[in-house]
């Protein structure tokens, strides 16, 4: 079972960008990095249910995102340090809320999926993003 530890969120005015990073830990010997895991980032909105924001599978250009955040969004990342990101720009008021990330092992190559699913079974804590002027 992964640790995961986001970090990043904050406060922001409409327009503006931040990067969130999802550190993680606690790998085995047959899934000894990132490599071997599809990483989403999810979110949740006061009084919404959690939603899908953007995924990547095992190689980088396996990557799903929320028709919301599509050209504003970017997922990536670095296998070496074990470490996902997601680059928010052009940020909107509708982007508040709790950040989170999640891991799902992935033996094939298939698309990723971007849905909340058991299937991706551990989770970080969370980071509040705030997109208000």
């Amino acid at each position: 079972q992964l640790t995961l530890v986001e970090s990043g969120g904050g406060l922001v005015q409409p327009g503006g960008s931040l990067r969130l990073s999802c550190a993680a830990s606690g790998f085995n010997l047959d899934y000894y990095n990132l490599d071997y895991y599809a990483i989403g980032w999810f979110r949740q909105a006061p009084g919404k249910e959690r939603e899908g924001v953007a995924c990547i599978g095992r190689k980088s250009d396996n990557t799903r995102y929320a028709d919301s955040v599509k050209g504003r969004f970017t997922i990536a990342k670095d296998n070496a340090k074990n470490t996902a990101y997601l680059q928010m720009t052009s940020l909107k008021p509708e982007d508040t809320g709790v950040y989170y990330c999640a891991t799902e092992s992935v033996v094939g190559a298939q698309k990723v999926a971007c849905t909340v699913s058991p299937t991706y079974d551990d989770w970080g804590q969370g980071t509040q993003v705030t997109v208000s002027s």
